[in-house]
């Protein structure tokens, strides 16, 4: 299980070596013997599994032109839409809630086999999956530490062979930062480059689905399956994919000071400035650039991120759908149902959120914001007139103890300092696994250029 991948799996079926159905079984089985310790999965659809996978060997069997991933298990970042499945964000307010469409990725992936949903931080809101409406998902690599998040549950499930490849969504590194915790590739796509139809929101300006793989590989092949224009998500982009091939010769590598100074561990700055060396000797330039603004992405994301989340989640009271607590006043329904069914992050979000689009501080607060981020956009325009790409390290420190940053909020979102500016400016990021400290995976970060992700993904490959 732990050698298999998209294209292994494919030969595998082709050649009649197992089947899409022996395949899904065998994986069911590993989730429901494994799963017990590290909780991935919020919820396992094997009826839905064992479905596909008859219809996928009628196809292999058929021996029409098969797209790879048919036959191609995969596990579901619960936040996105399977219909006739349940949909539940890691919160209570959603329990029993089930899907009354599938998302557009999901559509694209038809032919694939979905073994499950997995954890996450209750409505994608966390870095450690610690705040799951449910459970702690843990690291396959030390079960005493967080497996990152929001997306902790697709990182851990793709880490532990419980599914070879995963969907999750990022936020503000809800798939890069897991992705280094847990050792994994997680790929976050340009602002518009994959549909948003079917996740259910967070902050809709900044919200993007990616692949959770065991390879680069992998990670192209899905995100070039679920990109595109969608008449359905007025956001998403139509752009040609481009399979460029980064000749490492020619590249200029920019490494912003700003990323190796304050609150790094030394482990991973050693281990990242490491692998920059090594692809210094394959022949790329290095130049040191500055992102002079990065010290106020933190501030400037979480107004942003919380002003969004206060207006999408608006609509879980009660009345339309998932948790409905009876009153006889409707204040008392909004009130009962909301206080019951959010957790405590979810509630601080959006309690900052109202407060920052309030009357009195809209402009002190969330205008500011969004000037602001203009500024980081700016520098990081700047910074790619001069370089092809940008490397950082993907997260301060290796994985975390479970409980060590659970009660300190600004500590949590301090572990998403080297991510979320991807998100504010709307880049190509990936984190590729690099080296170790003390048995815990250390992810290396590459920004690229808008709708790059082939190129960025092409040059990961040499790591």
């Amino acid at each position: 299980m732990k050698e298999l991948t998209i294209n292994k799996i494919h030969k595998g079926l082709l050649s009649k070596k197992f089947s899409a159905v022996e395949l899904a079984k065998e994986y069911l089985k590993r989730i429901k013997k494994q799963d017990k310790k590290i909780s991935s999965f919020v919820t396992i659809t094997e009826d839905l599994a064992l479905k596909q996978a008859k219809q996928a060997d009628k196809l292999i069997s058929g021996k029409k032109e098969l797209s790879v991933l048919t036959g191609v298990p995969i596990a579901v970042k619960d936040n996105i839409l399977i219909k006739g499945e349940k949909c539940t964000c890691s919160s209570k307010i959603l329990q029993n809630y089930k899907a009354p469409y599938s998302a557009t990725v999901i559509e694209k992936l038809k032919g694939t086999v979905i073994l499950g949903k997995t954890n996450l931080d209750e409505f994608a809101m966390g870095g450690s999956t610690e705040n799951s409406g449910f459970f702690t998902t843990k690291n396959p690599h030390d079960l005493d530490r967080v497996p990152g998040g929001s997306s902790g549950g697709s990182a851990a499930a793709v880490a532990a062979d419980l599914a070879p490849v995963a969907l999750g969504s990022d936020t503000g590194g809800s798939i890069r930062q897991p992705a280094s915790f847990c050792g994994v590739v997680g790929l976050k796509p340009t602002y518009g480059a994959v549909s948003r139809y079917g996740l259910i929101a967070f902050a809709s300006s900044l919200d993007q689905i990616g692949p959770i793989t065991k390879n680069v590989e992998d990670a192209q092949i899905l995100f070039n399956a679920i990109a595109g224009k969608d008449e359905k998500d007025s956001t998403s982009i139509d752009f040609k994919i481009q399979n460029l091939k980064s000749q490492i010769q020619n590249l200029r590598i920019g490494v912003p000071k700003e990323y190796f100074i304050e609150g790094i561990d030394k482990d991973v700055k050693k281990v990242v400035e490491g692998a920059i060396k090594k692809i210094e000797k394959l022949g790329a330039k290095i130049e040191q650039i500055s992102l002079a603004h990065t010290k106020y992405a933190i501030p400037t994301y979480y107004l942003i991120a919380t002003s969004e989340a206060s207006a999408n989640l608006a609509r879980f009271d009660g009345i339309k759908y998932g948790l409905s607590k009876a009153e006889n006043r409707l204040i008392d329904v909004y009130l009962k149902t909301k206080s019951q069914g959010f957790g405590k992050e979810v509630k601080r979000r959006i309690m900052l959120g109202t407060y920052a689009l309030s009357a009195g501080y809209y402009d002190a607060f969330y205008l500011k914001a969004q000037k602001v981020r203009t500024l980081i956009k700016q520098d990081f325009d700047k910074a790619f007139s001069k370089v092809d790409f940008i490397f950082t390290p993907t997260a301060p420190t290796p994985a975390f103890k479970i409980g060590e940053k659970i009660n300190d909020p600004l500590a949590m979102y301090l572990s998403d300092i080297f991510t979320v500016s991807a998100n504010l400016v709307g880049l190509p990021a990936v984190s590729v696994p690099v080296g170790f400290s003390g048995g815990l995976p250390i992810g290396l970060q590459i920004f690229g250029k808008p709708f790059q992700e082939n190129k960025t993904l092409e040059l990961c490959k040499s790591f």
